[in-house]
C-alpha cells in the first residue's frame, strides 16, 4: 500500500509514546514493502529538513508560521482560555493546513503521486487528514490513542472533545488501541460500526535483558542510592493526575512493615512534580521515595527496567499502556491499574499459568500495595511473572504482528 501519514510527532522530535509508536509502525510497514509518507510538525526553531527520506520513509515537516494574534478574534473561549496555550493550538492548525495542501496541491495534483488511503493520529493531525478526506475523498482512517475527555478525567476542552468527534464520523475507519477505548468511543457518540482495534507493540530484540550486563544494572541502582538487596520499585510515564503517582506514593506505608527494603523510582516529568514531592515529605517517605524529573531517552529506560524488581503503573485511564508491554519484554511483573478506561487489562494476564502480573484498583493504596508485595514475594516469583510477561510480547505484541495488521484493516477500509 501506499500510506500518507499525518502524526504530531515523529523522530526527531519525540515527546511521548505517540512518536515512539509513529516511528516503528511506519518503519515496519516499510520493511512490509508498503510505501508510506509522513507529514510531522518541524522543531520551534524551523531546523529539521522540510523533506527528506528517513529509513525509507519519505518525511514532510511544514515550516511554523505564527499566526496566534490573528486567533483569539476566531477561536472559542475554550481555546482563549488555555493561556500560553493558543501558540500550541495556532502551530496544531498551521501544520494541520499546511501538510494536507501540500499533500494534495504538490504531491498529489503536481507530482501526481498515488495514494491508497490518508491516516491521521489523534486531534492533533485529525484537522490535516479531514481536509485531504474531503479534496481527494481517499479513503481515511482516524487512529485514536486517547480522548481529551479521559485524558483530563471530564475537564478538558470541548473544542478538542469536537475535533475527535468530527474526525471520527468522517473518517471510514477508526483505529484504536484497546477494546476499552472502543467501548469508550462509542460512549462518546463515535460511530461502532467504523472502529477497529489493534494494539501497540514493542521491538523484543531491543528490549531484551539478555543483551544487559548486571554492571548496567548495579550502575542504574546506584544513581538511586539503591543497594544490592534492596527491591526497587518503578514507574516510569508524565507526572499527571491520570496516572495516578500520588496513590503508588501512598501505598508504600502499606508495603515497608514486610518489606523494609524496598524503594520506589519515580522518572518522568509533568504538571504534579512539586505536589509529589510535598506529599512524600508529608507523609515521611524521603527515605523511600527517590524522583528523577527527566524525559529518559529509550536506551536509558530499557536499563531502568533491566533494574528494577517489579514495574508499577497504577493509571486511572489507561488507553493501552505500552510502558507495561516494555517492562514485560524486560522480563519484569507488573502492577496496572484496571479499573475505568484500561488496556493494560487486556495486555496483563493476571491469574492462572499465564500470570505476568496483578491488576489493582487505582483508587486505593491498600490495594496497589497488596499487588506489589504479592510481586515482590520472592525472587523465584518474580521470575516467572516476568518470563511469562516477555512470552506473551513475543507471542502478541510485536511491531511486525501490530503492523501487519494495521495495514490489513487499511486494506480491509479500501475495498470497502
Amino acid at each position: 500500500m501506499k500510506i500518507a501519514v499525518l502524526v504530531y510527532e515523529y523522530p526527531p522530535k519525540i515527546v511521548g509514546g505517540l512518536g515512539t509508536y509513529a516511528a516503528e509502525i511506519t518503519r515496519k510497514f516499510v520493511l512490509q514493502d508498503n510505501d508510506v509518507t509522513v507529514f510531522t510538525m518541524n522543531d520551534d526553531a524551523g531546523t529539521l529538513p522540510t523533506r527528506e527520506i528517513w529509513r525509507g520513509i519519505e518525511v514532510h515537516r511544514p515550516l511554523h508560521l505564527d499566526i496566534s494574534d490573528s486567533l483569539p478574534d476566531v477561536i472559542a473561549e475554550d481555546i482563549r482560555k488555555w493561556g500560553r496555550g493558543i501558540h500550541l493550538f495556532g502551530k496544531l492548525m498551521v501544520y494541520n493546513y499546511l501538510s494536507a495542501a501540500k499533500l494534495v496541491n504538490e504531491l498529489i495534483k503536481r507530482e501526481a503521486m498515488k495514494y491508497d488511503a490518508v491516516v491521521a493520529h489523534d486531534w492533533l493531525s485529525v484537522m490535516g487528514g479531514i481536509t485531504v478526506k474531503r479534496e481527494t475523498n481517499l479513503p481515511f482512517a482516524f487512529h485514536v490513542h486517547s480522548t481529551e475527555q479521559g485524558r483530563t478525567l471530564g475537564n478538558g476542552s470541548s473544542v478538542v472533545s469536537n475535533i475527535e468527534l468530527r474526525g471520527g464520523k468522517m473518517a471510514d475507519m477508526v483505529v484504536t488501541v484497546s477494546y476499552a477505548m472502543k467501548d469508550e468511543l462509542v460512549q462518546l457518540g463515535f460511530p461502532r460500526d467504523k472502529i477497529e482495534v489493534s494494539y501497540n507493540g514493542v521491538d523484543p530484540q531491543k528490549y531484551n535483558p539478555a543483551d544487559i550486563t548486571a554492571e548496567q544494572t548495579r550502575r542504574i541502582r546506584a544513581l538511586y542510592g539503591i543497594k544490592d538487596d534492596d527491591l526497587m520499585i518503578l514507574f516510569l510515564g508524565r507526572l499527571v493526575a491520570v496516572k495516578g503517582i500520588d496513590k503508588l506514593i501512598m501505598a508504600m506505608p502499606h508495603i515497608l512493615p514486610k518489606f523494609p527494603n524496598a524503594k520506589l523510582v519515580i522518572v518522568g516529568v509533568g504538571d504534579l512534580q512539586e505536589y509529589l514531592q510535598n506529599l512524600v515529605r508529608t507523609v515521611r517517605l524521603d527515605e523511600y521515595v527517590r524522583f528523577r524529573f527527566d524525559f529518559i531517552p529509550e536506551e536509558e529506560r530499557i536499563l531502568h527496567y533491566a533494574a528494577c524488581d517489579v514495574a508499577a503503573f497504577p493509571s486511572f485511564y489507561e488507553p493501552f499502556g505500552i510502558v507495561a508491554l516494555e517492562a514485560m519484554a524486560m522480563e519484569k511483573p507488573v502492577v496496572v491499574g484496571a479499573a475505568g478506561v484500561s488496556g493494560m487489562r487486556e495486555i496483563v494476564i493476571c491469574c492462572g499459568e499465564e500470570q505476568c502480573g496483578f491488576h489493582i484498583d487505582p483508587n486505593n493504596p491498600s490495594d496497589i500495595a497488596w499487588g506489589l508485595s504479592s510481586a515482590l514475594e520472592s525472587p523465584e516469583k518474580r521470575r516467572w511473572l516476568g518470563k511469562n510477561g516477555r512470552k506473551r510480547v513475543l507471542s502478541e505484541f510485536t511491531w511486525d504482528k501490530i503492523a501487519r495488521k494495521t495495514v490489513e484493516l487499511y486494506e480491509k477500509m479500501t475495498r470497502r
